[in-house]
């Protein structure tokens, strides 16, 4: 017996409730009353664990205590305003194992009304969601650990191309790097707009080795480089192969792409290194020859002349001290100076003590700890090509550098005399010129030009002085 009384003298409105939730699959549970007295059916006494069957005929208050707080509003709401209240996945807190729980219901809570309109209790259709929201919720983790792990490695993602109607399918994050609009990675575009996305030397011989693997049925293997939208370069690796249908024509071309930006940047360094270490063995001989000579024709003994020739090569090792961190990629190791010191530091192994043979003028112009090995390298290279080819390489020979600053440039200018006379215009350069310029525009964001007169080289070089104070 409930507080509701005999099932006789229930009113119509709730008999009538009663007998459309009891043999209803749904899960149903009818609140009645102003204490929600817990009607319910056989197919909702498993969702409320072993709260069944005392819960049975009951104010819901004695049975949902743990989560009163929480329920009690929602069926308050619908008793009072005559609402109905839907939510999907919507959490609640309950024991009904003998331990807490957070589980999830797909809810409809509606009115039940009398003829007149009133309002005499609240008719439940739920369905436990938890299960589901559980599982979204451990492969939405399980993704997420996979996207990262993926990035990681450098993968960019995976690509399926349906060949005979050319829809090419990727990944949200795939599309956007080959500059394709991400919404189109799942809905699928032609193959033509991921094309457009490789770098221009590249497309075409993508392009033909995709032809090769679709006709040959080899396994497909390519590195290029994409374009990206701020106009920035990446090298990527791509891998795949394609599956035919059993007509034998090609179906799909699937595959991955990793991203080896990392990777080539650092075999370019290697690279460059190699080819600087083969290049400063060269030069070492060069300078090493000139102070030789340049000690010789000084000295009156050969004490002077051993003194003479340890003060140069000291002064050299210094020099080299300066452009070591740009070439090896420590340039914090660098200390700030000023461009004379710089200029003065990089020329001193070739003093002769002639007035006329380095001349130096300039104001005092500060040189930032990261700014002096590219400059350095700069100087340096034009130094030992002056001593190879130059002014330098001659015992009349000078050289003349002036500097100074004006707005927000910082100006240099290197004039050679009597050196060598220069008939031609060199057509080539040297990988010291090419490392001096790469220094002086990518590093320090300058110009160099060289000037080849018949005379000697003059070399005009200018920096934004705010990239030479860093």
């Amino acid at each position: 017996m409930t507080e509701l009384g005999p099932i006789a003298g229930w009113p119509g409105h709730l008999k009538s409730a009663v007998n459309l939730l009891l043999p209803a699959k749904a899960q149903i549970v009818l609140f009645w009353g102003p204490n929600f007295v817990a009607l319910y059916n056989d197919a909702y006494a498993p969702t409320i664990g072993d709260k069944h069957p005392r819960a049975l005929g009951r104010p819901a208050q004695e049975s949902w205590t743990e989560l009163w707080d929480d329920l009690e509003p929602l069926l308050q709401r619908v008793f009072n305003t005559g609402e109905t209240v839907f939510a999907k996945d919507r959490p609640f807190y309950i024991e009904r194992h003998g331990y807490p729980e957070n589980v999830f219901f797909d809810i409809s809570y509606s009115p039940v009304q009398s003829e007149t309109g009133e309002v005499g209790g609240v008719l439940c259709i739920v369905s436990e969601t938890t299960e589901r929201v559980v599982a979204q919720a451990e492969l939405a983790r399980a993704q997420e650990r996979l996207t990262q792990a993926l990035s990681a490695a450098g993968m960019v993602g995976t690509f399926d191309w349906h060949v005979q109607s050319d829809t090419f399918y990727s990944d949200a994050r795939f599309a956007e790097m080959f500059s394709v609009d991400p919404a189109k990675g799942e809905k699928g575009a032609p193959l033509a707009e991921y094309l457009a996305g490789i770098h221009p030397e590249d497309v075409e011989r993508i392009a033909a080795a995709l032809d090769h693997t679709v006709t040959t049925r080899e396994r497909y293997a390519q590195e290029y480089r994409l374009v990206q939208k701020d106009g920035s370069t990446r090298w990527v690796e791509a891998r795949g192969e394609c599956l035919y249908g059993e007509d034998g024509k090609p179906d799909r071309f699937v595959g991955v792409v990793v991203d080896v930006t990392s990777q080539k940047n650092a075999q370019e360094r290697q690279r460059l290194l190699a080819r600087e270490a083969d290049h400063r063995v060269k030069n070492i001989f060069a300078n090493f020859h000139s102070m030789i000579s340049l000690s010789a024709r000084s000295a009156r003994t050969p004490q002077e002349m051993a003194q003479a020739l340890r003060g140069r090569m000291d002064a050299l090792l210094r020099a080299k001290d300066l452009v070591r961190p740009g070439i090896m990629g420590t340039e914090h190791e660098s200390q700030r100076t000023t461009v004379d010191a710089l200029v003065r530091t990089v020329l001193q192994p070739y003093e002769d003590g002639s007035p006329d043979r380095i001349v130096l003028s300039g104001p005092d112009v500060s040189v930032g700890a990261k700014a002096v090995t590219g400059l350095a390298l700069a100087l340096h290279e034009t130094a030992t090509n002056a001593v190879k080819y130059g002014a330098l390489s001659r015992p009349n020979g000078s050289i003349h550098v002036t500097w100074g600053a004006s707005q927000d440039n910082f100006h240099l200018e290197w004039d050679e005399t009597g050196g060598p006379v220069i008939d031609v215009t060199p057509q080539t350069r040297g990988f010291g010129s090419i490392l001096a310029e790469r220094s002086v525009t990518s590093e320090l964001g300058g110009t160099i030009e060289h000037d080849w007169r018949r005379n000697g080289l003059r070399l005009t070089l200018s920096v934004p002085l705010i990239r030479l104070a860093v």
